[in-house]
């Protein structure tokens, strides 16, 4: 066994330092396995950074409550009465004697985007003062909050950065009036920050929406509360609403778009890998070709064939590693916390949201450099072990 391994770790050795030699086919497997890592790792912090964005926003004592059959707050409406019956069910935090609960109106309004010009759904949610009480992560880093009553307007900072005339002091047109924007709001990078938000009076009457809210947020007793206080909006005839734990309402907002980008992530990548195997097969061959002197010569002097297909793959694998490190660098470097945004099916409105390459999707990106690389490398490997001694020999 100690031979064995000493005899792999002789010809791999030899393997390794004569790389230099061949640094052009050898860079064919580098580049063409960088590549596909790259690209997977971009996706795939692509479609995490959207889950992480919209989860984020989401807390497991808070829940939210929409009209029955409603899967998002855009399609939702509940009445002025249901919102105080919400509010004073079983199961509900009080402060000072007053429920956590937060009548909120979610609504789109075309705004045009930076990069493009274009107009775009941003999400414009009309608030109380409870949905500050609620939300005690939000904090104003820039100006002020909007006075009640009044067209003021504060924005998210993804939604800021994204959206065209939305830093403070600026003015937005929409429903044939004037808004001023007077703060700019952070919230820990969650989806709150993709929105902008103002007096809820003020928006039911510019939209013409009074007497109805889309949703009403509470704030639970505790996470383990959700249940009683669904069976309490259940039992009562007055309501018709669907209550779910802030956190499952996130998961089902972004589990469609996520899994679109990562079916997507993984197809590109699949394809891309079949071209880097053989990429990487052309070039073992080429290698295993041009040493078949070499590698008849170690057998002739009592060289094992399990070493010589070791050592191949071993090379293989390293030239893989480094294309899996350099197409890994380069997806951190150019797209960690990158700020994109894009439309959210479910709520037809626009989500902001940062790239995330994570650590597991870098391992996941050596993962398939490694794979690429044995694959690359086995055929080439097996017939570097088959070269017929004598033949290779009789023929110098």
């Amino acid at each position: 066994m100690f031979n064995t391994l000493r005899q792999i770790a002789s010809i791999s050795g030899m393997n390794l330092r004569s790389i230099p030699q061949r640094l052009g086919p050898s860079s064919v497997i580098v580049v063409g396995i960088a590549g596909v890592v790259a690209v997977l790792v971009a996706l795939l912090a692509m479609a995490q950074g959207f889950e992480k964005t919209l989860a984020g926003a989401g807390r497991a004592d808070r829940a939210i409550v929409m009209r029955d059959g409603s899967n998002t707050e855009l399609s939702s409406g509940v009445t002025v009465e249901q919102v105080n019956v919400i509010s004073n069910a079983p199961g509900v935090r009080k402060a000072n004697g007053r429920p956590l609960a937060s009548p909120e109106l979610y609504l789109v309004a075309d705004v045009p985007k930076r990069a493009t010009g274009l107009t775009a759904n941003l999400p414009l949610r009309g608030v109380t003062a409870q949905a500050f009480d609620l939300r005690d992560d939000l904090t104003i880093v820039q100006g002020r909050r909007f006075e009640p009553g009044r067209r003021e307007l504060i924005a998210g900072q993804a939604a800021a950065s994204q959206f065209e005339n939305l830093s403070v002091g600026s003015q937005l047109r929409f429903r044939d009036s004037e808004w001023r924007v007077v703060g700019i709001f952070a919230s820990g990078g969650d989806a709150n920050e993709s929105e902008v938000w103002t007096d809820l009076a003020v928006v039911q009457a510019t939209f013409k929406r009074q007497g109805a809210v889309s949703s009403v947020r509470v704030q639970l007793d505790h996470s383990d509360s959700l249940q009683k206080f669904k069976d309490a909006l259940t039992a009562d005839p007055r309501l018709t609403a669907r209550a779910q734990r802030e956190t499952d309402y996130y998961a089902e907002q972004s589990a469609g778009l996520a899994t679109l980008i990562t079916g997507f992530g993984y197809a590109v990548t699949f394809i891309m890998a079949i071209g880097a195997v053989f990429a990487a097969l052309n070039t073992m061959y080429a290698a295993v070709s041009g040493r078949s002197v070499e590698i008849a010569t170690l057998r002739a002097l009592g060289f094992g064939s399990g070493p010589v297909v070791c050592s191949v793959l071993i090379e293989a694998l390293c030239l893989a590693l480094l294309g899996g490190v350099i197409g890994g660098g380069l997806a951190y470097l150019v797209f960690n916390g990158y700020t994109v945004s894009t439309l959210n099916s479910a709520s037809f409105s626009q989500v902001s949201f940062n790239f995330i390459v994570s650590p597991a999707l870098l391992g996941q990106g050596l993962l398939w450099a490694c794979i690429i690389g044995f694959f690359g490398g086995l055929f080439p490997a097996l017939r570097a072990a088959r070269l017929p001694i004598t033949v290779v020999l009789r023929g110098l």
